[in-house]
């Protein structure tokens, strides 16, 4: 099983920046689809942009243009550059990776521990 950690979250000021890490344990990381979620207090999780192993990506209509995923097969590293951060992107951020071409937000695969994000002034 591959095992997740998340890291990089922080407090930051609306039209800030931060990047998050998603370090995997073991070689296999290069053949799962990876995505980063988030999920809001009161509100459902969401999933924010995802990757597949052959490098096709995916965004949500709200962080596009904003958010950037991108892979280090090298390091098991996936990363989520985030940029003019808005007060609405505040939440835990959650790595995921499965098997197969498409994340999935289900127990398939591992889930990392969470990264709080706040974003504020």
């Amino acid at each position: 099983q591959v095992q997740l950690v998340e890291s990089g979250g922080g407090l930051v000021q609306p039209g800030g920046s931060l990047r998050l890490s998603c370090a995997a344990s073991g070689s296999i990381f290069s053949i799962y689809a990876v995505g980063w979620y988030r999920q809001a207090p009161g509100k459902q999780r969401e999933l924010v942009a995802s990757i597949s192993p052959g490098g096709t990506i995916n965004y949500a209509d709200s962080v596009k243009g904003r958010f950037t995923i991108s892979r280090d097969n090298a390091k098991n590293t996936v990363y989520l550059q985030m940029n003019s951060l808005k007060p609405e992107d505040t939440a835990v951020y959650y790595c995921k990776g499965n098997y197969g071409t498409v994340v999935e937000g289900t127990n398939r695969g591992s889930w990392g521990q969470g990264t709080q994000v706040t974003v504020s002034s």
